[in-house]
């Protein structure tokens, strides 16, 4: 009995408390409608100062032509005589294209990507895209365009002229790169605020990579060849002799493949073209998040205010 009387007694209490919060907020729903007015114009503004970004992709394709099948057979028939030749006949085009992939996100490599296609203004100063002339627009407040110098006002590390860390993190959180584990295609992409520089930068990126690794595989199959020449002049067993004649054979058909197409280790499936719909800002959706976030600190402001009062009173 006493039991059932206490829990009638903090149902009623419950039912006391949620109604005075429900009064408290309709008396203090200006407060709440304001506060959440305010933010979600304060996020619309936001969303609607920021620039567009545009993302170019490009779908690629391992590039699966048996070039190393040749020196993969002569190192398992002559394995031991092959480690003796110096050369390294085991890459396979899977190790190239997982090469690649680490070349393509490499320092090294969008550093000097960067430098041979001067890319840095565009990639430090760039700060919209004027649709109607289609130019890209730079911060002159960092670069001076007119005097072609670099005039922005940073705090250390950083220096007035960017450097080639500062441009390989730019470029890097610009850069994406996926491969799909089942299909084995791998898409590369870049944002930027220029659809047309976006499109220009995964197309130029493509093209080095493939030329990057063919250049590589080359000059590493004239070494070998120019070694494997000096072993021949050595050795006088005809069976040695024999086998650095095949290694020659593979590693001349390795230096003519390369030069047969320049698709060395991608293939382009699908080539990037400059995007007419950006890929951010979500604008809808920032505004959206402004709205709630701004309901919610006005019913925060409320209850706050409501707890003063209370302790005064009592």
């Amino acid at each position: 009995m006493g039991a059932s009387l206490k829990d009638k007694a903090d149902q009623y209490d419950d039912e006391i408390r949620l109604g005075e919060l429900i009064q408290a907020i309709w008396e203090g729903k200006w407060i709440v409608g304001s506060v959440t007015v305010l933010f979600a114009v304060m996020a619309v503004t936001y969303a609607l100062l920021l620039p567009n970004i545009y993302r170019a992709e490009a779908l690629l394709a391992p590039n699966r032509e048996e070039g190393a099948g040749g020196l993969a057979a002569l190192a398992a028939q002559y394995g031991g005589l092959a480690s003796l030749a110096g050369v390294s006949v085991t890459a396979g085009k899977g190790d190239k294209t997982d090469l690649a992939i680490e070349t393509l996100q490499s320092r090294k490599f969008i550093v000097d990507f960067i430098e041979r296609n001067d890319l840095l203004v565009p990639l430090i100063a760039g700060s919209g895209w004027d649709e109607k002339t289609s130019e890209l627009i730079i911060d002159q407040e960092v670069y001076d365009s007119s005097l072609s110098e670099w005039v922005r006002d940073v705090g250390w590390p950083k220096q007035t002229v960017p450097s080639s860390q500062e441009a390989y993190k730019a470029f890097k959180d610009l850069l994406s790169i996926s491969e799909d584990k089942k299909t084995g295609f791998i898409h590369v992409s870049i944002e930027h605020y220029s659809p047309h520089v976006a499109k220009q930068w995964v197309d130029k990126l493509v093209e080095a990579i493939n030329a990057e690794i063919m250049n590589r595989d080359v000059a590493e199959a004239e070494r070998a060849i120019d070694y494997l020449q000096q072993q021949v002049q050595s050795t006088s067993l005809s069976e040695l002799r024999a086998v650095f004649f095949r290694l020659i054979e593979e590693q001349s058909k390795t230096v003519m493949l390369a030069n047969v197409s320049p698709e060395y280790v991608f293939r382009t499936i699908d080539p990037a073209i400059a995007p007419e719909l950006k890929a951010s800002p979500k604008r809808a959706a920032i505004a959206i998040v402004g709205t709630i976030l701004g309901g919610l600190i006005g019913l925060l402001l409320l209850l706050v205010r409501n707890i003063v009062r209370t302790e005064r009173t009592g």
